[in-house]
């Protein structure tokens, strides 16, 4: 899986990553600000926050990112102490 984040949806080197992943089979995720840009037509699923603020953007796909992440390790590994559920 390959996750792509760009503010505006239009970052080049994001969306040429991306285009990559998936000529090669990978499943794709962009996580973006309101409009998605041209990231929307290229992945599985885009993620968009709604704001046009940079900054408000930027914090939220942290956010996502790491609940991601969390939830992931939760289920592939359900019974390791450091990944119980709270």
């Amino acid at each position: 899986m390959a996750i792509g984040l760009t503010t505006s949806g239009n970052s080049r080197n994001v969306l040429e990553g991306l285009r990559v992943a998936r000529e090669i089979g990978m499943h794709t995720i962009a996580l973006t600000g309101r409009t998605g840009g041209k990231a929307v037509d290229l992945v599985e699923v885009c993620i968009r926050v709604p704001s046009d603020d940079t900054p408000r953007i930027q914090e939220a796909c942290m956010h996502l990112g790491h609940t991601i992440c969390e939830i992931v390790e939760q289920e592939m590994f359900p019974d390791d102490e450091y990944c119980a559920r709270a």
